[in-house]
């Protein structure tokens, strides 16, 4: 939720969520940045899927089954990045819903990063293409 709201981003949490993330959790890790972010919860991925959220954009997967690299992928504005368990990635009807697949390289030998650290480095990367909206100068 930190990485989000430092980065202007949305947040939506798909259950089932990798930890335990109950409302007083979502409190707890939101700490002094609540006010910038609301995350939106959805009780499945198919619940997920209905959604108005869901509805417009092109769903970006972060995976390691990905032969295309960060660094080689273009963002656009209302792109939605997706990322799996740390432990277990997403299942293969999510990973087949996906539109894209992007994967974050790595060292050779190392399995994957956290999902945060992943979250963070997708998000410098797409602001750093699209302009983040704090950048942008002041209305005259």
């Amino acid at each position: 939720m930190r990485v989000a709201a430092c980065f202007g981003a949305e947040l939506d949490v798909i259950e089932p969520c990798a930890f335990p993330l109950t409302d007083k959790g979502i409190r707890r890790a939101a700490m002094d940045y609540k006010a910038a972010i609301q995350p939106v919860r959805h009780a499945s991925w198919n619940a997920y899927q209905a959604s108005a959220e869901a509805a417009s954009g092109r769903l970006v997967l972060f995976t390691t089954k990905s032969a295309g690299e960060l660094w080689n992928f273009s963002f656009r504005a209302d792109d939605r990045l997706l990322f799996g368990r740390e432990s277990a990635g997403v299942p293969d009807d999510v990973h087949d819903a996906a539109e894209c697949r992007v994967r974050i390289p790595i060292r050779e030998g190392m399995r994957s990063l956290n999902v945060t650290v992943s979250a963070g480095i997708a998000l410098a990367e797409a602001s750093r293409q699209l302009a983040p909206l704090w950048a942008a100068p002041p209305a005259r």
